[in-house]
């Protein structure tokens, strides 16, 4: 299969012409996945402009105000036949061309993307591809080998025998929902070894197989003179999580690494973490310590009533109550599900390195961990070991609407948790851990993560994050007059009028509050 070329598209490298499409892959190799510390079960995309495309020799610019440009060296495979819901078997002769590209990607503006990449991976120059194209018909695509040099010095170097997702099954996968048309690219994931660059630093990128090479894709980056307009749209921002992640790890981002050795990378695309603060997704804002500090100190009714007052009735998580009586808990979403057991589905997705596991291994400080169980409390969904381990993270709770087994050893941890109830068998009997950091369905009421999580005695709420600061001045405020009418109840007072309280009575509410 052959593609014509376009003698005035020499910015395009070693494409035939200017792609009209550039679909990239979120995470496709093992040993990237691992790194991430999650597997996805089914691959997940984003688009990239084609006016990010660069040839080989090319320079890449870091904005002015960034930090954290990472390099990640990909296969790319160039269509030439279009495709149009073809199967796996016949994927693979759409491919005209394989050739190498590199992914760069700027974490800076990473969480304001929401997991669209448009500026985070879509400036000018972010996708050189080339140097050489290898006929598809010549190359194994079990068999490609990509590599990445920085400076001379290997950091990337992986099969695609390590892909999660084969190469023909991207192909027909994206070809259920559009038209892969002649030219347009695909770029199948990196893996493990992406890391930072900084002007001055130049990064190769070669694919390889039977005996054939792409040959080396060479960019240099620089250092970019302009920076971003603040009255136009968001600004750069970084974190320590997003550090770590842009790096590789906490030692490559020059920051230590817990006393477990563990890092959090591996949140879902948009997610912007803070080693001191819960997930925010979507913009949602972060819980500071003084917003905690209020939180902590009004009841879960109250806040109901306020939520209520703005339309919000189902923000309950029914049916679970705290381990420990007087337990009060206040932190931010971090979500895990659990799907009915099916004895296969549990063989395949039960074991090893889990959904559960990842959830608790890699929750953060001010953390709660809520799980979905569909109310079936026939089994635990977490026993001692887990609560040890999100107690170690410093998880500010635990909320499932399922059982928990190992009670008593679990009390003995210390970390808040509202359950269900206890139950002394293991998960595979109602259970498959099935994936976190989605949005869950616990106790009746529909939690994303990143939302507010408050409990008590009288139970847990979920506040919007977009409404949390709202509604915690609104419930102190309610408090105040509340302990004002009770104060005036137990002096003799008549409710009528005063609960709620009518223009008198607030008047002499009003009084009061001014001599405080």
């Amino acid at each position: 299969m052959t593609l014509s070329t376009d003698a005035g598209t020499a910015r395009f490298g070693a494409l035939p012409s200017r792609p009209g499409k550039i679909i990239a892959v979120h995470l496709n190799y093992a040993s990237r996945a691992d790194q991430r510390g999650r597997r996805p079960h089914a691959p997940s995309y984003f688009f990239k402009p084609s006016s990010s495309v660069a040839m080989s020799g090319a320079e890449i610019e870091r904005p002015a105000g960034t930090e954290l440009l990472a390099f990640e060296g990909e296969i790319a495979l160039v269509i030439g036949s279009p495709a149009r819901r073809v199967t796996v078997a016949d994927a693979w002769a759409h491919v005209a061309a394989v050739t190498a590209a590199n992914d760069f990607g700027l974490y800076d503006l990473r969480a304001n993307d929401k997991g669209s990449n448009v500026r985070s991976k879509g400036g000018d120059g972010f996708t050189p591809i080339g140097p050489g194209l290898l006929d598809a018909r010549t190359v194994d695509p079990a068999a490609l080998r990509v590599q990445t040099w920085v400076n001379g010095s290997l950091a990337q170097d992986d099969t695609t025998d390590g892909l999660l997702f084969p190469l023909a099954q991207l192909i027909a996968d994206l070809s259920q929902h559009l038209t892969l048309e002649s030219g347009d690219v695909v770029l199948a994931g990196t893996p493990a070894g992406s890391t930072v660059v900084v002007p001055g630093d130049v990064v190769e990128v070669e694919v390889s197989g039977a005996g054939l090479s792409t040959g080396r894709l060479v960019t240099t980056v620089i250092q970019g003179a302009a920076s971003f307009d603040p009255a136009l749209g968001s600004l750069p921002s970084v974190d320590d999580i997003q550090r770590i992640e842009a790096w590789g790890s906490p030692a490559a981002a020059g920051l230590a690494p817990d006393a477990n050795g563990s890092t959090s990378a591996g949140d879902p695309p948009g997610t912007a973490r803070s080693a001191a603060n819960p997930p925010v997704l979507d913009g949602s804002p972060v819980l500071d310590a003084a917003l905690r500090e209020k939180l902590a100190r009004i009841p879960v009714a109250a806040l109901s009533a306020q939520l209520r007052a703005r339309g919000l009735n189902n923000v309950t998580v029914d049916g679970v109550r705290p381990m420990h009586p007087g337990t009060k808990v206040v932190g931010t979403a971090r979500t895990l599900r659990f799907v009915p057991l099916r004895e296969d589905l549990f063989a395949a997705r039960g074991g090893g390195f889990n959904a559960q596991k990842r959830a608790f291994d890699s929750v953060d400080e001010g953390e709660i961990i809520v799980i979905e169980a569909r109310g079936e409390s026939g089994s635990g969904t977490l026993g001692d070991i887990l609560a040890l381990r999100a107690h170690a993270r410093g998880a500010a709770g635990i909320v499932t609407d399922g059982g928990v087994r190992d009670v008593d050893a679990v009390a003995a941890v210390g970390i808040p948790v509202f359950s269900a109830g206890a139950h002394p068998a293991v998960l595979g009997r109602r259970h498959v851990p099935w994936e976190h950091d989605v949005a869950i369905g616990c106790g009746g009421t529909t939690i994303e993560p990143g939302d507010v999580i408050v409990g008590d005695a009288d139970g847990v709420i979920v506040i919007p994050p977009s409404l949390v600061a709202e509604v915690a001045e609104a419930a102190l405020a309610q408090e105040d007059e509340d302990a004002y009418v009770a104060e005036q109840v137990r002096a003799g007072h008549p409710i009528e009028g005063l609960f709620p309280m009518d223009t008198e009575w607030k008047a002499r509410y009003d009084a009061w509050r001014r001599t405080r």
